[in-house]
């Protein structure tokens, strides 16, 4: 039998599921853009692009920031998944010690 969650440590891991996914789908655009896969003057393609960089934008800058230069290669978008699984892993750990989960 599966015990219940607490409905505040589900809501965070939706959150953070649901912007693993978002992360990982400006990945994958910027990548079909830089191999011409698709256009970037396509209005939808366009419309897209601007709502993946506006939703994780504010949280890849400040990680850019401190990386250093990699000739090309961003890696600030692995570092921000790490830090999601990282954040999720420790609100279990806390709920756990807390006697909230």
């Amino acid at each position: 039998m599966m015990t219940p969650m607490n409905p505040i440590l589900w809501l965070l891991h939706t959150v953070i599921n649901i912007y693993f996914w978002i992360i990982l789908a400006m990945v994958i655009m910027s990548w079909l853009i830089a191999f011409g896969i698709v256009n970037r003057s396509n209005p939808y393609v366009r419309q897209v692009g601007q709502v993946l960089d506006r939703l994780t934008e504010p949280l890849l800058r400040p990680i850019r920031r401190f990386l250093p230069d990699l000739g090309g290669i961003d890696i600030s978008p692995i570092i921000l998944l790490i830090g999601l699984q990282f954040l999720g892993i420790l609100a279990d750990n806390i709920f756990f010690n807390l006697g909230w989960a």
